[in-house]
């Protein structure tokens, strides 16, 4: 429990410190290296591509610099830690971080696939791409921190080395009386055969995971009619962005909560960000695409994709979201979604 505390404090002394410094005075030196590959715990980060990050909060998402840099801060008392931890939440072994007043989540990318994927192939498409689609719903990525050196931390898994922040879907629920009245959904194309929830049994997965791993929503999403329209369209063209970057695998988070609620969220007030109402009057809808990191030509879903085709040979058991064809996944997805909604 002790070393829990204190992985998580220096983790968050390293986020907040890589927020507040000042990008371009860093410059890596030999007697850096050293000294950083011995730490256990703490690690120095880096903002990666600042000034392009610095445009879409600013620019394009309207987020205020200044209201940004306070929510990674402590509220009045000192020896309060500004972000809250919030265990792993995942297969991925990802750690997650909210900051206090919940209006951004910072994800740890453990695994290299992903967290190269997003450097190296997709981060300069996906500016573009949300430069000149402003009511797009994929997640806003407001900042990605990454070590510049190794550490003992990193090497042994103790301390992630690359972080994402992202802006909280669920911005507005703690601060509600009619929390409880919430609902999330984490919703994924559900004829896929998932292993960790299709083959492991429970004491090696707790059952709480593997009922996040594909939900079900049970009702329809009521809009009117040329409302479900522009929905699609908008998630048409979000996939298809996806899709031209291989990416397979993500999700659409929806939350839905009560009319009566007024929750506001940060930066500019896209419908489906601050809660698109529902035709009957009854919810309030938030909508929003995750996790897009797992792109199928890395070489590890590559060899994923051989095991699983042995797999089939003798399980028979089907093709899985991350083996898929970026096209066909976008497809099901698709149709997923198109029957969860009820035009009036």
């Amino acid at each position: 429990m002790a070393m829990g505390r204190r992985r998580s404090s220096a983790l968050t002394r390293s986020i907040q410190r890589a927020l507040f410094r000042d990008p371009n005075t860093f410059r890596k030196t030999l007697i850096g290296r050293i000294l950083a590959f011995f730490s256990l715990f703490y690690i120095r980060l880096i903002r990666f591509e600042h000034e392009r990050f610095q445009k879409l909060r600013n620019e394009v998402w309207e987020i205020n610099e200044l209201e940004y840099h306070a929510s990674f801060r402590g509220e009045n008392d000192t020896k309060t830690l500004p972000l809250t931890p919030l265990g792993d939440m995942g297969f991925s072994g990802s750690t997650f971080f909210s900051t206090q007043n919940g209006k951004f989540l910072i994800k740890s990318l453990p695994r290299h696939f992903e967290h190269s994927f997003f450097r190296e192939d997709l981060f300069l498409p996906y500016y573009e791409y949300m430069c000149t689609h402003t009511n797009s719903i994929l997640t806003w990525i407001t900042d990605y921190l990454n070590a510049p050196y190794a550490t003992l931390g990193s090497l042994m898994n103790t301390t992630p080395a690359h972080h994402i922040i992202m802006a909280n879907t669920l911005q507005g629920k703690d601060q509600d009386p009619a929390a409880d009245q919430w609902e999330t959904y984490d919703l994924k194309p559900i004829d896929y055969f998932y292993p960790e929830r299709d083959l492991l049994p429970d004491p090696f997965v707790s059952q709480d995971t593997l009922n996040r791993l594909a939900d079900e929503f049970p009702d329809k999403i009521r809009l009117r009619r040329a409302d479900c329209d522009a929905f699609m369209q908008m998630l048409k063209d979000d996939t298809d962005f996806l899709r031209s970057s291989n990416a397979v695998d993500y999700s659409l988070f929806l939350v839905r909560y009560p009319t009566s609620s007024t929750q506001d969220v940060v930066g500019r007030k896209n419908p489906w960000r601050v809660g698109f109402p529902s035709v009957d009057g009854e919810w309030r809808y938030r909508a929003v695409i995750l996790d897009f990191f797992w792109a199928k030509h890395k070489l590890y879903a590559q060899a994923m994709t051989g095991v699983v085709q042995t797999f089939n040979v003798i399980g028979r058991q089907g093709p899985m979201s991350i083996t898929t064809t970026a096209e066909e996944y976008q497809q099901k997805f698709l149709t997923m979604v198109e029957s969860l909604l009820e035009a009036h």
